[in-house]
């Protein structure tokens, strides 16, 4: 008898499965919304070291420069992991307009998930104004593109 009352019931067990499927639930959406925000402010800061590595390159170079000759330059001015132009879930990309200027975005590869990066050759960074927001395919100047806001 005395076995018996030290066992776990089916209702206790089932008690403790509830409580966990509860706290399972209300812990998982934070945890995914955290891990997006982290992937985003990686990518933002991707970006800055684009931008970082592209005004170094065109202090020596006549113009400015793709990622992968930002990598195999001699010292490298990029790693090689981001001149592949895939990162934390991001489509990264460097567009040179010869020497007069250049833009580098960061592109989520669910666009319905996260917003899309922009920066330019002054280090204006911009962030889109919402999901679902390819990255322009101009150089805009000095402001962000249409859609887009400024990152402080």
């Amino acid at each position: 008898m005395e076995k018996l009352k030290k066992a776990i019931t089916l209702m206790e067990l089932m008690i403790v499965v509830t409580i966990i499927s509860v706290l399972a639930a209300l812990a998982i959406p934070n945890l995914l919304r955290s891990r997006m925000s982290a992937r985003a402010a990686i990518s933002a800061n991707l970006l800055r070291i684009v931008c970082s590595a592209e005004v170094q390159w065109r202090a020596t170079n006549p113009e400015y420069a793709t990622l992968q000759e930002l990598a195999s330059a001699q010292p490298p001015y990029i790693d090689v992991s981001l001149a592949s132009g895939i990162k934390q879930e991001y489509i990264i990309k460097a567009v040179p307009n010869t020497y007069i200027d250049f833009y580098a975005t960061a592109t989520p590869q669910n666009l319905a998930q996260a917003k899309t990066y922009y920066i330019d050759e002054d280090g204006l960074l911009c962030r889109s104004n919402s999901v679902n927001t390819p990255a322009p395919n101009i150089h805009i100047g000095t402001s962000c593109p249409v859609g887009f806001s400024e990152v402080e």
